[in-house]
């Protein structure tokens, strides 16, 4: 046989007549050094059709000859068909022109029907994983840029193959196969996904986000292609367990705090879901208190609900209006504010106010871990987010009885932190600008020193007059 060429030029030829000879080390070292050449751009972007056209007949010889074996005996032509993988991977590499001619000459239906086969032995066969990681970066870079090839990368691998291969035992598979997922997805795309008939693939890709959240693709599917379907949030949510809905919430959290625009971060049909299912399931909370919260699963709704409102929290912060717009919200956080608040003070319990910043008293500390801590200050702070500049929802919280619990929760707790500065934020929104509610205000019976000094720190002072309360504005220089 002759020597294995290293000149380009003469590189197409010796893989053609690969197709001519019995699989042998040769071929191996041809394949590596047509990969070798096509890191060079020159090289790449000069490539004949007819050796492109070479290379796809070799990989289909490699499908039909390890179908036909089942595996057994294969190693060279695993090896032979991840070296395929690689120069077909190297090609495309910021090349439109060899994308489209892989993708015209037929690459991406034989390499699916590759990756099909490998991912059916990854379990029984030694040196399967090294050909199926080069197989899925090779789609990837075809996909990359190119729309017409990532549809048909996602009409012939979607959803049974891409979640096949999302549940292969191996890291680097499952990455790959994330990259070339999050490469073809699109708006279009992700609402397919929202369908009975496909959401175990959205499912699986949140599970990774969970139990692999190093994996960055993943991570990266969910933040910018799931969040953005409204379907796709409400049918994940409705098939998750809890603990999988906390992790939901916990990527929107992330994606609320890293978003710098004036909005929340989330489409508005998703952040109003998420205010609907706060709704449903607040009441859990409650269940804290009587210890009837007991089993995991229970336990998993109270976190999931106080993860919800930690999420509302974040996106009211950033100017969410239309979540202002939806008075239920309004009217279920001050109802669920007068409830805890009253549990609280009726005996001692989760809800009840502490004073126990420095105390080593084991009593003292019995609540210092619980699930609740800052979950009153978080409502007071819906609240006040909910009131800011809202007219309509100011009134409502007078009408509610809203003011005068929020004025008592204006005292330290250390069950919640910063609850005395979220009560003033919030009767600050609620008296700005709003002539009835300073009024109220005004006429409230003193009932202790905290209320007024949260009121100064408003820029507010209540003077007795003629058996009435009156609220004027501090003087600048008192």
């Amino acid at each position: 046989m002759a020597a294995t060429p290293t000149n380009p030029d003469d590189i197409s030829v010796s893989v053609a007549r690969i197709l001519n000879e019995k699989h042998c080390p040769e071929h191996l070292q041809i394949l590596k050094n047509f990969t070798t050449a096509l890191r060079d751009r020159d090289y790449r972007d000069s490539v004949e059709r007819e050796a492109f056209s070479s290379l796809l007949k070799v990989l289909s010889r490699l499908c039909e000859e390890l179908q036909a074996s089942g595996g057994t005996n294969c190693n060279l032509k695993l090896q032979l068909t991840a070296e395929c993988f690689r120069a077909q991977r190297n090609s495309c590499v910021q090349s439109p022109r060899n994308q489209c001619l892989l993708r015209e000459l037929g690459f991406v239906d034989v390499s699916l029907r590759l990756l099909r086969f490998l991912h059916t032995n990854a379990k029984s066969r030694d040196g399967v994983f090294e050909p199926l990681r080069c197989g899925i970066q090779s789609l990837g870079n075809l996909a990359v840029g190119n729309q017409v090839c990532k549809e048909d990368i996602w009409r012939l691998s979607f959803p049974d193959l891409i979640l096949q291969l999302l549940n292969v035992d191996d890291e680097k598979t499952v990455s790959y196969t994330s990259m070339v997922l999050h490469t073809c997805l699109d708006e279009a795309k992700a609402e397919e996904l929202s369908e009975p008939q496909n959401i175990q693939l959205a499912l699986k890709v949140m599970e990774l986000c969970r139990t692999q959240p190093e994996l960055d693709w993943t991570v990266l599917i969910a933040t910018q292609h799931f969040l953005t379907s409204s379907a796709l949030v409400e049918n994940m949510y409705a098939a998750m367990s809890s603990c999988e809905r906390l992790t939901l919430l916990e990527l929107i959290s992330a994606q609320l705090s890293g978003d710098e625009s004036q909005n929340c971060g989330v489409p508005p049909n998703v952040a109003c879901f998420l205010a609907s299912s706060f709704q449903k399931g607040c009441g859990a909370v409650l269940t804290l208190a009587t210890g009837s919260a007991s089993s995991d699963e229970v336990l998993q709704e109270v976190l999931t609900v106080i993860s919800l409102l930690d999420v509302l929290c974040e996106m009211t912060s950033h100017q969410a209006q239309f979540l202002q717009d939806q008075p239920d919200l309004l009217v279920t956080t001050v109802e669920l504010l007068k409830q805890v608040h009253a549990i609280g003070k009726a005996s001692k319990n989760i809800f009840s106010s502490a004073q126990n910043f420095s105390s080593s008293n084991e009593e003292d500390n019995t609540f210092s871990h619980s699930p609740v801590i800052s979950f009153k200050a978080h409502l007071i702070r819906l609240i006040g987010n909910l009131c800011y500049t809202h007219t309509i929802n100011q009134n409502k919280v007078r009408e509610l009885e809203g003011i005068p619990l929020i004025l008592d929760n204006c005292n330290i707790d250390s069950n919640n932190p910063f609850i005395s500065q979220w009560s003033i934020f919030a009767i600050r929104n609620l008296l700005e600008h709003n002539t009835k509610n300073q009024e109220l205000v005004a006429s409230l019976e003193q009932r202790g020193p905290a209320e007024y000094s949260a009121l100064r720190e408003l820029g507010f002072q209540v003077e007795e007059r003629d058996g009435s309360l009156l609220l004027k504005p501090v003087r600048k220089d008192a």
